[in-house]
Order: structure tokens, then C-alpha cells, then sequence
């Protein structure tokens, strides 16, 4: 086997065995792929803790979040090689990971909220794009379940959207009555025209026809944005934030916040109480009058 053939049968591993979403295996994949292009030919089950550490010097330009990622992936990799009796150590045991400092995701507030959604419907696209933010920012859902979306996810009349997560959890999210609104408009009025002669149940569609890409949404906003004056650095990740973080503002249980966005794990969802508070302490700042 070569390199290429080992990255493959571990992909395969975190598909069948650990359930990983395709987004989460082509992550684990690329950062194994790029180690392979700089062994050339070496083989990589046979590398040093000292071919790592060169190997991760070589990457010092990227964020400490992504050199993190990529001892993660090359840690699960070797532990899988070493439970098949491939090899009998794993490099990356005395390999540490790099110190990460406490980045507050950026969230929109209502009056932003409010300008990104106020889109006058003049075409199509309008109305696409409309009914795809009232949707993220009313459901907190991530932007590789959105693009996702097909018909059977969505229950108009029930108002819900039924959503297959991170480890193909099933989890359904409530939606309200504006988003309703403004995905029947597109899906009723727009959307049959904008298919170009396709077939498919995709609801969010491009240009072409197709299924939009999570490039393409995230062109939109920024588009959006631009045009509405919103200067802040927004993702489609933003909306999940903006979404969790006003539930909480407005009085939710953590545990409710937790089962709508799909965290497995509650300790994920607590950053947001570290946004509320530290709005609570920007606003004491800003309104006590002793100070």
C-alpha cells in the first residue's frame, strides 16, 4: 500500500466505524494529504516524532486553531494504524498541542439582524436569498445542513425542519412563521423557474439550477452584507451564533439551546453565556451612572 491507499482505507474508518459526517472526513483527509505531499514518497507509517515535529515547523504560518486540527487528524490516523497492528507507537504521543486563546465567535445584534434580512423581493434571487437567512438565522442551522436541504426535511404546515446533523444525528428544530413565509414565497413562486430544466429536491438552488454550495451562500452574505453596511466579518457561521446567542439573551434554557443546534456535548454550547455576559458587563459599563 502507499500513502494514498492508507489515507483512503482510514477514511473509510471514519465513515463506517466513527459515523463522521463527509465534511468532517475531508477535513481529517486534506491534512493527511498535504503531509503525504511533503513526505514525496516516504512512507507515512513509518515517520519519527522527529519527522513530525519538522513537518509541523513547516506550518508555522497557519492559525494555532489549524495546527491544532492537523495534530488531531495525524494523532487518530496512527492511533487507527496502531489498533490494526500496523505499527506499535504513535508519533504524535509527545507531540503537544499549541496553546489556543479564547476567540468569542462574532454574532450579529437585532438591528443588524433586521437590516441583512430586509431584502426587497425583485427577482429570483431575491427571493432565495430572503427565505435561506430568515431560515439560518430562525434555526441555527449550519450551512452544510442548509445547502443539504431537500422538500422532505421541511414540514410547512407543521412549521419544523427535520435536520441529519453531525453523526447523522436527526434532530428537529422549530420554525417561525416569518421564515414560513418567506420560504413558501421562493419555493412556490421562484424556485420552479430558476431550475433551468434540472430535477432534484434541493430547495436552495444556484444559477445553474443546481444545489447551492456552501461557497456560494457564503459569497451571498458577504454580498449582503457589503450592501447593507454591516462591517462586521460575517460567515454563515455568524447566523448560528446570532441565533443562539438572542435565545439566550431572551431568557432560554442552555439545555433547549443545546438540542437545537445539535451539541452532543453542553460544555459547546456554553461559550454563548460567555457573549451574554460579556454584554452584561458592556452595557454596566455603558449605563451605570457612578463610574
Amino acid at each position: 500500500m502507499d500513502n494514498n491507499d492508507y489515507i483512503a482505507e482510514f477514511a473509510v474508518y471514519l465513515e463506517l466505524e466513527l459515523n463522521y459526517s463527509d465534511n468532517t472526513i475531508a477535513s481529517y483527509s486534506n491534512d493527511l494529504n498535504h503531509l503525504s505531499m511533503y513526505l514525496n514518497k516516504k512512507n507515512i507509517l513509518k515517520l519519527s516524532v522527529r519527522d513530525i515535529e519538522k513537518y509541523l515547523h513547516t506550518l508555522s504560518d497557519l492559525s494555532p486553531a489549524s495546527i491544532s486540527h492537523t495534530i488531531s487528524s495525524l494523532r487518530t490516523f496512527y492511533n487507527y494504524y496502531i489498533k490494526l497492528n500496523k505499527i506499535s507507537e504513535n508519533p504524535m504521543d509527545s507531540i503537544k498541542q499549541p496553546k489556543l486563546g479564547k476567540h468569542l465567535p462574532t454574532y450579529l445584534t437585532i438591528e443588524e439582524v433586521e437590516k441583512l434580512l430586509d431584502i426587497k423581493i425583485e427577482t429570483a434571487f431575491d427571493a432565495r436569498n430572503k427565505a435561506l437567512l430568515e431560515l439560518m438565522y430562525a434555526t441555527g442551522l449550519r450551512i452544510s445542513e442548509v445547502v443539504n436541504l431537500e422538500f422532505n426535511n421541511i414540514d410547512i404546515e407543521e412549521c419544523i425542519v427535520r435536520v441529519m446533523g453531525k453523526g447523522s444525528k436527526e434532530r428537529i428544530v422549530p420554525i417561525n412563521d416569518i421564515a414560513i413565509d418567506a420560504l413558501n414565497t421562493y419555493i412556490k413562486e421562484y424556485r420552479p423557474n430558476m431550475l433551468i430544466g434540472n430535477v432534484h429536491n434541493y430547495i436552495f438552488v444556484n444559477n445553474h439550477g443546481k444545489m447551492m454550495t456552501r461557497q456560494g451562500v457564503f459569497k451571498m452574505i458577504k454580498a449582503e452584507c457589503q450592501k447593507k453596511g454591516i462591517e462586521k466579518n460575517i460567515s454563515p457561521h455568524t447566523l448560528r451564533h446570532t441565533f443562539a446567542t438572542h435565545l439566550l439573551e431572551n431568557g432560554a434554557d442552555l439545555r433547549i439551546i443545546q438540542e437545537l443546534l445539535g451539541h452532543s456535548d453542553i460544555s459547546t454550547t456554553q461559550i454563548y453565556t460567555h457573549l451574554t455576559n460579556k454584554k452584561l458587563q458592556e452595557d454596566y459599563l455603558e449605563y451605570f451612572p457612578r463610574k
